[in-house]
């Protein structure tokens, strides 16, 4: 199962527990439906459990109980292969703090997805982006010469090269001052509706949720509002 760009994403009465059946409760029963190609802000305080739903859709972890479906298809029930490829080709992940390769230059830090796969389309799809997030003359540059704006617009890129289904963006604007987490989130919001992607925005910054489509706020583990 590889799901076409624009997936829908649903839980259903998902918990996850973390430390085994006494330890900790990330989510507690969470019910969420996200239309294919929606951009949708996960709010709560630390520790409420936006990471944790983020890494459920990424595939990246697994529910305790409930199910976590991506296309139709239950994650849970994937074989470990296709659950492989699903994360390395259906998502797309926008880190806090960039987590860019300090030995490649930006184009290869971009091309990375795609390289993975052998894909002959790697340089050309890398430019294509860089031109779309303004960086086309920084590709040879290395990610110790950019500054926070521009290490986050490489890592957007990046998140975008292999044309995923999903996009996850777990605080992307959480180490970045106004102007950059702005210029940003005008990157991720554009590029969603250029590419039709679905995406999942966790975040503190009540200003970063209000550029999404629909603000869903957790608590202790359960949706609030």
């Amino acid at each position: 199962m590889l799901p076409e760009v624009g997936a829908e994403v649903l839980f259903e009465n998902v918990t996850k527990i973390y430390g085994g059946a006494r330890g900790t409760k990330a989510l507690d029963g969470v019910d969420l439906r996200i239309p294919g190609g929606d951009f949708v802000a996960i709010v709560g305080p630390s520790g409420c459990g936006k990471s944790t739903l983020l890494h459920l859709a990424g595939g990246i972890d697994t529910a305790t109980s409930g199910r976590v479906g991506v296309a139709g298809s239950d994650l849970a029930l994937l074989p470990e292969r296709e659950l492989t490829l699903y994360r390395r080709r259906s998502v797309g992940t926008v880190f806090q703090f960039f987590n860019l390769l300090p030995a490649l230059t930006v184009l290869e830090n971009v091309e990375l997805p795609l390289a993975l796969d052998d894909s002959p389309e790697a340089p050309v799809r890398a430019r294509e982006l860089l031109a779309r997030v303004g960086l086309s003359d920084r590709e040879r540059a290395y990610p110790y010469e950019l500054s926070g704006g521009q290490l986050q617009r490489v890592a957007v890129a990046r998140a975008l090269s292999a044309r995923p289904a999903l996009l996850l963006a777990d605080e992307p604007t959480g180490n970045l001052d106004s102007a950059a987490g702005t210029s940003v989130l005008d990157l991720i919001d554009t590029l969603r509706r250029e590419e039709g992607v679905t995406v999942l925005l966790a975040t503190h910054s009540s200003d970063a949720a209000a550029r999404a489509n629909r603000i869903v706020r957790l608590r202790d583990g359960k949706i609030i509002a």
